[in-house]
């Protein structure tokens, strides 16, 4: 195997040191929305992780769970104005805290809930699939091979994709969340969002800005269109109306320039890393708008 020269071998390690201590924070290890849709909620409730609690967005106003003040949350109940409205959402949050305590300051999410809400927002999942992983794996292991698949490669040597594997052992968890919704707020609408676009749609990479491998893009992107197709069947199944906060985030992937960007690469002030920044959080709240209209 070719060395790799010690000034490489420098900036590879620095960048993975930053990628790591940026994650582990995330993953718990200017205009308002269009058009608002008028109030249709009495009680309206947040569930969720890190893309729906705001990670990294100013201003942070739960360092413990990382929420935002202009997370998509708090957009949508601005514009829905409803008469009651709490904001439970958690970084690094998975389905098992919807009913187990996170941290200190966060119980079960479901506590939130009774039986006179009338609204649910819940965005759940990439935390369950082990989503800071698989991004730290696949910068760690591109940086010493762009031009290949290396994290493919780690996560299909035995000739099935643990990703793909994981992403279905999921869906029964998602049914379980949005039933033990149902349970506890019986006449409540449930949305229930998909994550929007966090590498470019066409598959490609951009090394310049993230040291993801040419070939684990395109991978990458269809293992989180799994993971919304898997999330979207799931709330179909039960009654729940699925968000697509992924289709209108084609272009404002990572690999964009600031200020077109919705999702966040490493060492910005915006957001947390390959999060989405306010911009981004905007857009969620437009797509739950849209649903709930």
């Amino acid at each position: 195997m070719r060395s790799v020269p010690a000034g490489r071998r420098a900036r590879t390690a620095a960048a993975v040191t930053a990628v790591t201590a940026a994650l582990a924070t995330a993953a718990g290890l200017g205009a308002g929305p269009a058009a608002a849709a008028g109030s249709t909620a009495g009680r309206y409730v947040a569930l969720g992780d890190s893309y729906a609690s705001g990670a990294g967005v100013p201003a942070q106003v739960d360092s413990a769970c990382m929420r935002s003040d202009v997370n998509y949350p708090a957009l949508v109940n601005a514009a829905l104005t409803p008469a009651a409205h709490k904001d439970v959402t958690c970084g690094g949050a998975t389905t098992v805290h919807m009913t187990s305590a996170q941290n200190t300051s966060a119980p079960p999410q479901f506590d939130a809930l009774s039986a006179d809400t009338d609204l649910v927002t819940l965005t759940i999942g990439g935390n369950d699939v082990g989503f800071a992983n698989i991004i730290l794996r696949c910068v760690t292991l591109g940086a010493f091979n762009l031009g290949g698949a290396p994290c493919k490669s780690s996560y299909t040597w035995t000739g099935t994709d643990q990703l793909a594997a994981t992403v279905d052992a999921t869906a029964p968890k998602i049914a379980a969340a949005i039933d033990g919704i149902r349970q506890r707020a019986p006449k409540a609408r449930i949305l229930v969002t998909g994550y929007p676009a966090i590498l470019p749609d066409n598959g490609t990479n951009c090394p310049w800005v993230v040291t993801i491998a040419k070939g684990d893009a395109p991978w990458l992107r269809d293992t989180h269109k799994r993971l919304n197709t898997m999330i979207a069947t799931q709330a179909a199944a039960r009654g729940a109306v699925y968000v697509d906060t992924y289709t209108k985030s084609v272009g404002r992937d990572i690999c964009k320039p600031a200020g077109t960007r919705w999702m966040e690469p490493l060492l910005t002030n915006a957001a947390a890393p390959f999060h989405p920044n306010a911009a981004g959080e905007r857009a969620m709240a437009d797509a739950v708008l849209a649903a709930a209209r």
